[in-house]
């Protein structure tokens, strides 16, 4: 009786290891990539985009992590540590946000600086861009524009005392944001307020905000009866919207290079401010939309 005791238990602490050893090897064995998203529709739809062209073309699985607070602020350190293996991002918030460069004019010229500079800090790689340029704007209801008068961002510093200015963090720490806007401009707002990237349109709609620091492929602007002002003195850079990839992510899955390009050259700024709209005020599904326009394309 001891000695059948003894062999059970001796059965049961090999099967309990055996267990353990086949769900390490399981989760080791798993290939796996990670999509960041900052907390904006755009970018909901491009991380669907990349996780589909990722599932079509490799044997890879994806999960998407949507709406990350902070935007660059918290993706680029997750990006660093290796919780993210990629995400899109924006040349001009590359440049002005994470290399804290001066706005440069040379959009060709502050790629190729920009996909060096990557490399070497980070060891990070730009596979293209999409080919949208969603740059900055400040936008206000088109109602309330035309009460003022306001045309120009200059027209806007000659009556800033009299309205409230929101913006998501970000934009307040940048070099190409809110402080390079007011030495430029001129700009004394009776308030400043901290916004939620994909809250700020709601502000506006409830009073809250007057004028927002906008996107020019925002879905929203024409839902919510917004006008985009001139940019007079053409503080803004480009904001070409590409892949940004870890190189460990690539040399382990080199697969993902030929897959993450053929989005490279495919979306328009129209294209990208309709895709906006179907999901923000046609509520259409972000993956839904995606595989649409990828279809469309001939690349699904």
């Amino acid at each position: 009786m001891i000695f059948f005791n003894s062999h059970k238990k001796t059965f049961t602490l090999f099967v309990a290891f055996l267990l353990i050893f086949l769900i390490t090897v399981c989760s080791s064995s798993r290939k796996q990539v990670t999509i960041g998203a900052k907390p904006m529709t755009e970018q909901f739809i491009l991380a669907e985009m990349l996780a589909l062209l990722i599932e079509k073309n490799t044997d890879l699985e994806v999960k998407i992590v949507k709406g990350i607070a902070g935007g660059t602020g918290n993706i680029q350190p997750a990006m660093v540590k290796g919780e993210i293996d990629l995400y899109p991002e924006y040349t001009g918030t590359a440049w002005c946000y994470v290399l804290k460069r001066d706005p440069l004019a040379d959009s060709d010229q502050l790629f190729k600086e920009l996909q060096a500079e990557y490399k070497k800090q980070f060891n990070f790689r730009w596979l293209g861009l999409y080919g949208f340029n969603n740059t900055y704007a400040l936008a206000m209801k088109e109602s309330l524009a035309t009460e003022h008068n306001l045309t120009t961002y200059s027209d806007l510093a000659r009556q800033s005392s009299q309205f409230v200015f929101g913006a998501e963090y970000d934009f307040y720490e940048r070099k190409d944001g809110f402080d390079g806007l007011v030495a430029v401009y001129g700009f004394n707002f009776s308030r400043v307020v901290d916004l939620d990237i994909g809250l700020k349109y709601q502000a506006i709609e409830s009073g809250k905000v007057d004028v927002i620091n906008a996107f020019t492929t925002d879905g929203l602007l024409t839902a919510y009866n917004m006008k985009v002002l001139q940019d007079d003195k053409n503080f803004f850079p480009s904001y070409y919207c590409g892949t940004v990839i870890r190189q460990e992510t690539l040399d382990k899955y080199p697969q993902l290079e030929a897959a993450l390009v053929k989005l490279n050259n495919q979306i328009s700024e129209s294209e990208m401010s309709y895709m906006n709209y179907q999901v923000e005020s046609e509520k259409k599904n972000e993956r839904e939309v995606a595989e649409n326009f990828l279809k469309n394309k001939k690349l699904l």
